[in-house]
């Protein structure tokens, strides 16, 4: 605030600060008198035209005294004045500093105003995602707890049974169906350990199997037994699967069993089936061939003596006759193995040219019967030894040779043979004149109990498998079969075979001693055979008939050689009389050979049971002297030990003689197809055993180390077979024993590679 008297006042009480009070006052007060003076003197001028001193003098003497007054007054009023002037300045000052503070402020308050405004906005925007947040988060929540509830719900209501376990091995979740088998509810259980519910040999505990056992580093699926309190028994494959956090920790373990009483109750009953099947067929063969044996055996010998040319040929249709009941009894043990998948292939060495021979003079016989023409031709150097399973081979023509005879009335049946070098292929021919087969029949013709609906061949009976058992049995070899033929024309079959030559093998005179042999028979027929058979060979034979005989025999003989042992006895088992022998210390090691129908049959009954062998019933004479010259024969034992390296049993990993022999007879590449097999399945056989180790079940884990044993012989694999075999018959040590099998499974691969490059320098 300033107006037009303000520098005057500023100028004043410049001058008064800077002159004093008191010179400035008198210099004033001179001025005043002065000004007195002058006035007094122009006034008495203007009005008396004179000067009026007295005038002057009065005018001074009030100038004089009111002077210092008025000056003083002047003075003070200026200071103060100055000094108010001074203060409004500074308050105006300030006040405009202050504006422009408050100017400041209003604007940073409108700015922060206007930032709470933007945050105010950011704040209610982040409300309502927080709430549309929480709103989506209920939203979640209840259809969590409404999937939960379903979830739990299907869990409750599904027939398997689950459980979950905590890290520490308590229970911490099931579902209704574990209450029920676990007989105890979700609250007995969740929280406690198992063990502080189940003893160790309750029903339960076969559930729980893991209990006493550290967790699994994987999955874990076995069938287990559970026997209800009233009897019952349920099976249930339980899955074990254990969780780990991301730091490989091990957070609990997940349990789900199944009930699979129906599937098992039903393998249960198809393995009886397959059983009660097995018995059948191997008594019906059995049965049958007891008198079959006899025909062959009989006629064979009728034919070795002097015959007129008519009992000659009534001699060769008996044979011949005997032999193709023999093929059909063949056709059904054949059928029986390949329902059960275990068809055997038993390649040899086989001289092409005899075998050709052997097989035409069969079909020359069955043509003559008929009056029918034979015509063989063969294509090719037959002079060859060929890899070939000739039983099977001589089944397969024998079976579509009988049929040519069968359906052809007149005319000409033919063989043709022809070898090729280049393929190397064997091809067989069979042609006949006969009645023909449909074109819409031969799309069928090889299938199982298939019979042709032609009206012509209703009075021709079969058993619609031996074309079906053909068919299988080439394949099997490897090899393929098929059909040809027009109404009325005739048919074609042929039959292709890899034919793999194989050089001839060197022929030794073999000397075997007499022996002194005891025959267990209990057919008289199969007796007399075998006996004229031995005795032929110069051998002595103590027949029994039955099993008393045959103990009595063991008891009161001492130059006994051999036992060959039939399995069937009218008072005790071929089996028992096996395990007597080899209990008894002076008999130990007598040999015993079994005589059997069905070998491999024979051979898993007395597995466990040390034999040297076993013989097929009609008792093949080619077979029986080599038995005879392999167990008795000094050449022959020459000849097996000759540049044989010594190593120790103990340490030898390959039963190198047995792969030689797979090699040469099966070939490389089957052979490396069996170590794969093995390599595929031991995890599983090691596997169960750790399993039945861990939950001491001494049946199990002996039953699991014979399979191994048996799988590990048939490729070889000698160590392994024999460490399987001490696990099974020595005493377990529970003690170690699953760190024992960890090594075992190791070396076991070690050895599998030592196998296959076995294979592949061979």
């Amino acid at each position: 605030m300033q107006g037009p008297i303000h520098p005057q006042v500023k100028t004043f009480a410049s001058w008064i600060r800077k002159w004093g009070k008191l010179k400035l006052a008198l210099l004033c007060q001179l001025l005043f008198v002065g000004i007195a003076f002058v006035v007094g003197a122009v006034f008495g001028l203007v009005v008396n035209n004179t000067i009026n001193w007295q005038q002057i003098q009065g005018a001074l003497i009030f100038s004089v005294l009111l002077g210092p007054v008025c000056i003083s007054f002047l003075f003070y009023l200026v200071l103060h004045l100055d000094a108010a002037l001074s203060y409004l300045e500074d308050s105006a000052h300030q006040e405009r500093l202050l504006n422009e503070g408050m100017q400041d402020n209003i604007r940073q308050l409108n700015f922060e105003i206007e930032e709470r405004k933007k945050a105010f906005q950011a704040k209610r925007r982040a409300i309502d995602e927080l709430r549309k947040e929480i709103a989506e988060r209920k939203k979640a929540q209840i259809e969590l707890e409404e999937q939960s509830l379903l979830i739990r719900s299907i869990v409750d209501s599904s027939p398997d049974l689950f459980y979950y376990r905590d890290e520490t091995g308590r229970f911490a979740s099931c579902n209704k169906m574990f209450e029920v088998i676990m007989g105890k509810s979700a609250v007995e259980l969740i929280g406690h350990y198992p063990a502080e519910i189940y003893t160790d040999d309750s029903a339960q505990a076969a559930i729980l199997t893991e209990y006493e056992v550290s967790m699994q580093p994987s999955e874990l699926t076995l069938d287990v037994e559970f026997v209800k309190d009233d009897g019952q028994v349920l099976w249930f494959e339980m899955r074990k699967v254990p969780f780990y956090d991301r730091h490989g920790r091990y957070i609990g373990l997940l349990g789900f069993g199944r009930d699979i009483t129906s599937r098992k109750l039903a393998e249960q009953a198809l393995e009886k089936a397959y059983q009660d099947k097995g018995k059948f067929i191997a008594t019906l063969s059995h049965e049958l061939r007891t008198p079959l044996n006899g025909i062959v055996g009989l006629s064979r010998r009728l034919l070795e003596s002097r015959l007129t040319k008519q009992q000659h040929g009534w001699a060769n249709t008996i044979f011949s006759s005997a032999e193709t009941l023999g093929n059909i009894f063949n056709d059904i043990i054949d059928l029986d193995k390949i329902d059960r998948q275990d068809l055997d292939i038993v390649y040899q060495s086989v001289a092409l040219k005899q075998f050709i021979s052997d097989i035409a003079n069969f079909a020359e016989l069955l043509c003559q019967q008929k009056g029918l023409q034979f015509k063989l031709t063969c294509q090719g150097d037959l002079d060859v030894f060929l890899r070939l399973d000739p039983t099977r081979l001589r089944q397969v023509l024998w079976n579509l040779l009988n049929n040519a005879v069968k359906f052809t009335a007149n005319g000409l049946v033919s063989l043709h043979c022809e070898i090729d070098s280049a393929e190397h292929e064997l091809h067989f021919l069979i042609e006949d004149t006969g009645i023909g087969i449909a074109k819409q029949e031969q799309q069928r013709i090889f299938d199982m109990y298939y019979k042709s609906n032609d009206g012509r061949r209703l009075s021709i009976m079969g058993s619609g498998i031996g074309l079906s058992v053909s068919r299988a049995l080439i394949e099997a070899m490897q090899g393929d079969i098929h059909v040809s033929s027009n109404i009325g024309e005739g048919s074609q079959f042929s039959v292709k075979l890899p034919a793999q030559q194989l050089a001839q093998e060197a022929q030794h005179e073999i000397a075997c001693p007499e022996l002194t042999i005891l025959l267990v028979e209990d057919i008289p027929l199969n007796a007399e055979i075998a006996i004229s058979l031995l005795e032929q060979r110069g051998h002595t034979v103590l027949h029994a008939e039955t099993g008393e005989d045959a103990l009595a025999f063991l008891e009161t003989e001492d130059d006994i050689d051999l036992v060959l042992l039939d399995m069937q006895l009218p008072d005790m088992s071929g089996e028992q009389i096996a395990k007597y022998i080899r209990q008894e210390p002076h008999l130990a090691s007598l040999p015993i050979v079994v005589l059997s129908a069905n070998v491999r049959k024979a051979e898993h009954q007395l597995d466990g049971v040390l034999i040297e062998g076993a013989l097929a019933k009609p008792i093949n004479t080619g077979k029986l002297d080599q038995m005879l010259a392999r167990l008795f024969s000094p050449s022959v034992v020459k000849l097996l030990h000759t540049n044989e390296p010594v190593v120790s049993a103990e340490s030898q990993i390959l039963d190198e003689a047995i792969l030689n022999d797979y090699l040469q007879s099966l070939g490389k590449e089957v052979v490396r197809r069996s170590a794969q097999l093995f390599a595929q399945l031991l995890p599983g056989y090691m596997n169960k055993l750790v399993e039945t180790a861990v939950q001491r079940q001494e049946k199990d884990f002996q039953e699991a180390a014979h399979k191994l044993k048996g799988a590990a012989a048939s490729v070889g694999l000698l160590w392994v077979q024999k460490h399987a075999k001490r696990l099974e018959q020595e005493p377990v040590n529970w003690h170690g024993l699953e760190r024992q099998l960890v090594d075992f499974h190791l070396k076991t691969e070690q050895h599998m590679a030592a196998l296959s490059e076995f294979i592949e320098q061979a």
